[in-house]
């Protein structure tokens, strides 16, 4: 799902709100979000997840064209972890579409 694509579903499922305020509303969300983890700051939305920033440490890379020996610098990269309503929720939908014939109740007979 695209930025475009979340922005349209909450309209489809808040018509109240114009697509021109659902756009500034998840724009203006999504850019405390990135600032907060500029600065370093851990995100935690119970029940989805926690984004935190991970350390990277150097380490000596090659160029895969040319074989090169290249050194590549330490950085912070995000990290997301999913919490665990949307770890169930995600594990159910999948469980589903894998076999939707075999149920718990299955099992028991």
């Amino acid at each position: 799902m695209t930025k475009s694509e979340l922005i349209d579903a909450l309209v489809a499922t808040y018509p109240q709100f114009a697509t021109r305020d659902m756009d500034i509303a998840v724009k203006t969300i999504l850019d405390a979000m990135t600032n907060s983890l500029a600065d370093g700051q851990r995100i935690e939305i119970r029940g989805f997840g926690s984004f935190s920033l991970s350390q990277r440490a150097p380490r000596v890379g090659r160029n895969p064209k040319t074989g090169e020996v290249v050194e590549v610098v330490g950085k912070r990269v995000p990290h997301f972890k999913a919490g665990k309503e949307l770890r169930e929720k995600v594990d159910e939908v999948f469980k589903k579409e894998l076999n939707p014939i075999i149920t718990e109740d299955s099992f028991l007979s």
